[in-house]
């Protein structure tokens, strides 16, 4: 990982006619799958169903994209990302009108909750690449402090929504939620269109330059930021599923979990709009490792009853993991060769869901033991782990 990074300062290393509608896009995106998962948790509580099935339907969200991803990095690869971001766009519609028209059953929801994952891990590697495409190599990291402003945005959006809907209850009705996912959905793919596709690539798998996973694999400090990632998207991913839960456990509203994540977003958001800066002054390494503990150190803290605490707590857990999971993401782009980012992208997301897929069951059986605190505990520690080992991966 290198340790310094200048930023680019000039707006000419970014083309704004790309970037503008791809940011708006990644906030509609996120904005429906915060209304659809943190809405599936209260709908889970709501049929009765053991807390187990909170990790079921978790690693459900993940299970598919894990023997699909490699295939859309390469699809991608041959100048598909725009059409990547239209199939996304259409599949989370589906599963956005499943949710709402039959959320009868857990069979129900952890199958639409399958399909809602596909097609984010469609529009997941397709942004990401039509970032890297938005940018030269002076304005990547100011394209892609972008795009982390933007999902962060939609992360506190769709939650906050709920918040408001649900009011000042512990178990909102998920039916209206579920239609305002839906109606979200529609505008997400609406908006997919306005993003144009790449006219002048040439695909290097034409002359079967195909590079392969195991290449990618030994590159120098890709296993490393992969592992990395994994970690900080679990981190959040499970906040955002067993908050929730945490609240009800201590009579928490929906408004103030809404709000609690809220908080969260807007800390990351916030970290992120000086992300490109934070490099320069600070270095890569430095950086990744200093907002990993920050992180840790507050899941600690959130496991504390008391509400201002946690939403203090809140506020640098979106920090550290806002800065440390936006370098995983450029980290990449440097470690990659040209002609297999889309593929590197897609590698990197399979570790998120498979850490996905097996964390939330792992903290399953947590919380079904210890409640909800523990699942805090664990995630502080893995990601304090994680750090040290990243620490100890890099060359003296």
């Amino acid at each position: 990982m290198t340790q310094e990074a200048a930023p680019a300062r000039l707006a000419g290393d970014v083309d704004w006619q790309l970037l503008a509608p791809l940011l708006a896009h990644v906030v509609v995106t996120h904005t429906v799958v915060g209304i659809l998962r943190v809405t599936m948790s209260y709908r889970t509580v709501e049929l009765g169903l053991p807390v187990i099935w909170l990790g079921v339907i978790a690693a459900g969200f993940a299970l598919v994209p894990i023997f699909v991803a490699v295939q859309i990095g390469r699809y991608i690869d041959r100048g598909h990302d725009a059409r990547a971001a239209w199939i996304g766009s259409a599949l989370m519609l589906l599963a956005a009108f499943g949710m709402w028209a039959w959320p009868l059953s857990i069979v129900h929801l952890l199958g639409f909750t399958m399909l809602l994952g596909t097609g984010h891990m469609f529009l997941m590697a397709s942004q990401q690449m039509l970032t890297v495409r938005c940018a030269n190599a002076a304005g990547r990291d100011i394209a892609f402090g972008h795009f982390m402003v933007a999902i962060s945005v939609g992360q506190g959006l769709g939650p906050f929504i709920v918040g408001q809907i649900g009011g000042g209850v512990t178990v909102p009705a998920t039916g209206p939620l579920f239609f305002l996912g839906l109606v979200t959905a529609v505008l997400c793919l609406a908006v997919s269109f306005a993003i144009r596709p790449d006219r002048h690539h040439h695909a290097h798998h034409e002359n079967g330059n195909v590079i392969t996973l195991r290449e990618l694999l030994r590159r120098p400090g890709m296993f490393a930021i992969i592992a990395a990632s994994i970690v900080t998207v679990t981190a959040g991913d499970l906040l955002v599923i067993y908050l929730p839960l945490l609240g009800s456990e201590r009579n928490i509203d929906a408004h103030h979990i809404g709000m609690l994540l809220l908080v969260r977003s807007l800390s990351a958001l916030v970290a992120r709009a000086f992300y490109a800066r934070l490099i320069f002054m600070v270095g890569r390494l430095r950086l990744t490792l200093s907002s990993t503990f920050i992180a840790s150190g507050a899941f600690v803290l959130l496991a504390v009853p008391s509400l201002p605490v946690m939403y203090a707590a809140t506020v640098l857990i979106g920090v550290g993991l806002g800065i440390a999971s936006t370098l995983t993401l450029s980290g990449i782009v440097e470690v990659a060769p040209v002609e297999a980012r889309g593929t590197a992208m897609t590698l990197r997301i399979t570790g998120n869901r498979i850490g996905l897929v097996c964390m939330p069951i792992v903290a399953g059986l947590v919380a079904a033991a210890a409640g909800a605190a523990g699942i805090l505990f664990l995630t502080a520690l893995t990601l304090a782990t994680s750090a040290v080992a990243l620490k100890r991966s890099q060359p003296r």
